[in-house]
């Protein structure tokens, strides 16, 4: 039987899954075309840090943009050890089974490699339905969230990668080459959509004046490397202090990682030490985000923003560790070990850095638009949900 035979109403029903704020944002404008297109019928699954106080509970900010969600599904544990994470993703798995079953999606789009993901997927995958995986093949070598990544894109059927690397290395695993589709980031298209603050707006949206130099911090827990994350994020923190009041320091806090909790009250004792050059948000949201990337001198830390987003703003990424490691770098962004002076060096050079002729490698603002052209396919649902492996020529 067909895929479009199965539709109800006439129009296909995508279920979309985001479990942080970062993740919600890539998919934001991809939400918004399913939306709009008379062919699809957007289903939105929230969890994890979306239902968390702890986390701001920003749930809250997708009902204000105007999104209807269909179902929430709580798994987050009050706990950051591996322990509590092992737990939290089988809670997921328990939670997505009863809204997968009720919800009945043609397809369910999921990004990234977050563990509340894995926990959506696996539950999808056993209920025979197709499973579109957006940024498959990209690498982030200093966490399990590799493993997670690969892992989903194994269970996954339609596979949208940002760019022709990633695509060659699904391609590897043995994914079908007619479902794997290079659309770019669909972080990008928000860049593009969205009117930023200006510089004197932002500095009232975040009650805090901008110094002559600005650094704009996002750190996650490593969770394979060899040193400790708190060791890591240390070494950061004594880097600034060599900078004085004279640098203005702006933090986004930590997902619910393993040892997050740990990062998160590093940085609230550190703005509390320092509050007349510091300040701290859970959650900047979208635009705030962007409007403050547009305003510093540098982004520092170990985020895929820095290397996805921070080169559409023509600025410094200054990219600690190997976390990002294995991904396309453009020549704004400086590597740089978790080392004190290493960063005191990597700043000073930030703020010498000619970026006006960067070009983002991953896409060109469209990546929503052919997501949404390519999940109105007609396939065989049938056919599609049983994975063949394509072996690829190895002595080449």
């Amino acid at each position: 039987m067909k895929e479009a035979e199965l539709m109800r109403n006439g129009q296909r029903k995508i279920c979309v899954v985001t479990g942080t704020r970062a993740e919600y944002g890539l998919l934001y404008q991809l939400m918004k075309n399913i939306i709009m297109d008379d062919q699809l019928q957007l289903q939105l699954v929230v969890t994890g840090m979306h239902l968390s106080p702890e986390f701001g509970l920003t749930y809250r900010e997708i009902e204000a943009d105007g999104f209807t969600i269909d179902a929430k599904v709580e798994m987050l544990l009050s706990s950051d050890t591996p322990v509590g994470i092992a737990k939290s993703i089988g809670m997921g798995v328990i939670g997505f089974a009863d809204v997968l079953d009720r919800l009945q999606p043609d397809i369910i789009v999921v990004l990234g490699d977050r563990y509340e993901i894995l926990a959506a997927v696996q539950a999808a995958l056993v209920a025979r339905i197709p499973i579109a995986h957006i940024a498959g093949g990209d690498t982030t070598e200093g966490a399990f969230d590799e493993a997670i990544r690969h892992s989903i894109t194994k269970m996954s059927h339609l596979h949208f990668v940002t760019n022709e690397i990633s695509a060659k290395r699904v391609k590897q695993m043995g994914e079908d080459p007619e479902h794997i589709y290079c659309v770019g980031s669909p972080s990008i298209d928000q860049i593009k959509s969205l009117q930023l603050f200006t510089k004197e707006e932002l500095e009232k949206e975040l009650n805090f004046k901008f110094k002559s130099r600005n650094i704009l911090v996002t750190f996650h827990p490593v969770t394979l490397d060899h040193q400790h994350p708190v060791e890591q994020f240390q070494e950061i923190l004594d880097g600034f202090d060599f900078f004085g009041e004279e640098l203005g320091i702006i933090f986004t806090k930590p997902n619910s990682d393993t040892y997050g909790r740990t990062l998160i009250q590093m940085i609230d004792e550190y703005v509390r030490k320092h509050p007349r050059h510091t300040c701290a948000y859970t959650n900047l949201g979208q635009k705030r985000y962007f409007s403050v990337i547009a305003q510093v001198d540098a982004v520092l830390g170990n985020s895929s923003s820095g290397i996805y987003e921070v080169p559409s703003f023509k600025k410094v990424t200054i990219n600690i560790g190997d976390r990002q490691k294995g991904r396309i770098l453009v020549s704004s962004v400086i590597n740089c070990l978790p080392q004190r002076q290493a960063i005191i060096d990597a700043i000073e050079l930030s703020f010498t850095l000619e970026c006006s002729d960067v070009v983002n490698p991953y896409g060109d603002g469209t990546s929503s638009q052919k997501i949404v052209s390519i999940l109105k396919n007609d396939f065989d649902r049938n056919e599609v949900v049983k994975k063949h492996f394509f072996e690829v020529d190895c002595s080449k």
